[in-house]
């Protein structure tokens, strides 16, 4: 090779290399420039994440400026739900062994087994068993969790109660019915923000002629996939309707890994528990909660008790 072939074929190796070495200090090469900003920028994004808490992350997580929705902690310490405070309480302890049971089969050795582990639906064999009730009571006590994040979700389209309960019906515009119905794209914009730091809400949204169906339809099931796969580390709780009299209910139940029903002492009937449990699906991790337990044959300080049975049928 010739001194001018050499000098050549080294001037082109250097041009070939300058971009590399010289991209701090090269601003003009715009291609360059544009890679190693989005490479910076990727960087970045995943260095915040990892110095995040799970709930504020904006994806799947209610938009950062909505508005958060205060609730009445002390109005509903007072009407016997789970105190947040840090007095003792009966249904603070009656919880708290239930939702141990929840917690082990969402994050133990069972969830390995268990598709859907961490979304859990409530529901019962009839109305006003005190599915609702629970519903929220163990919502609260999950939040009280350090490591734990909870979603509640009202999925009794037919007759909402949670927002009522939780006084905050008049804040909430759009829930889960605005977007089963196509009404809103984004779920970040159904779910809300609460000033309970592990706690997120989504209200069952306006009613609609097609509300059971949709509770069954394709977009609902992609959504609890959703729930579950994008942050296996929350719970998802979701209030569901009565097992009897709608048959869209028991599909909605069988979204979920763990099931529980709601069962009020001395009114639930034995053949329509049977017959509500004969419904569902036998690879669940089905759980019973008693409502308004007698104790002692006299009712307990806030009228309500739990016991939880775990059935799970292979």
């Amino acid at each position: 090779m010739s001194t001018i072939e050499k000098a050549l074929a080294k001037q082109k190796l250097a041009k070939s290399a300058a971009p590399i070495e010289a991209k701090d200090s090269a601003p003009e090469d715009s291609v360059q420039s544009s890679a190693d900003d989005t490479v910076g920028s990727e960087n970045t994004v995943l260095a915040s994440e990892k110095t995040k808490a799970p709930f504020e992350r904006d994806d799947m997580d209610g938009k950062q400026s909505d508005k958060i929705l205060d609730l009445p902690l002390e109005a509903l310490d007072e009407m016997g739900y789970v105190s947040l405070s840090s007095k003792r309480k009966l249904v603070n302890e009656e919880l708290r062994a239930i939702k141990r049971r929840l917690l082990n089969n969402a994050f133990g050795s069972l969830s390995k087994t268990l598709p859907s582990a961490n979304l859990i639906t409530v529901s019962s064999t009839r109305p006003g068993e005190g599915k609702s009730f629970t519903a929220i009571n163990l919502a609260l006590s999950i939040a009280l969790e350090q490591d734990k994040t909870v979603l509640l979700v009202d999925a009794d389209v037919l007759k909402p109660s949670i927002s009522k309960k939780l006084g905050v019906k008049d804040k909430v515009s759009v829930g889960l019915m605005e977007y089963l119905l196509d009404e809103v794209d984004d779920v970040r914009d159904i779910i809300y923000r609460t000033n309970v730091e592990n706690l997120r809400f989504i209200p069952a949204g306006r009613q609609s002629h097609l509300s059971t169906e949709l509770l069954a339809s394709q977009k609902m099931a992609d959504l609890a996939d959703q729930f579950v796969k994008r942050y296996p580390d929350r719970v998802v709780i979701m209030d569901s309707p009565p097992l009897l009299g709608i048959n869209e209910t028991v599909v909605l139940a069988n979204l979920a890994g763990q099931i529980i029903i709601v069962v009020e002492e001395e009114s639930t009937r034995l053949g329509e528990l049977k017959q509500a449990i004969e419904q569902l699906d036998k690879d669940k991790a089905i759980g019973f909660v008693v409502n308004k337990a007698k104790k002692n044959n006299s009712a307990s300080g806030y009228g309500y008790g739990y016991a939880y049975a775990y059935a799970n049928h292979k």
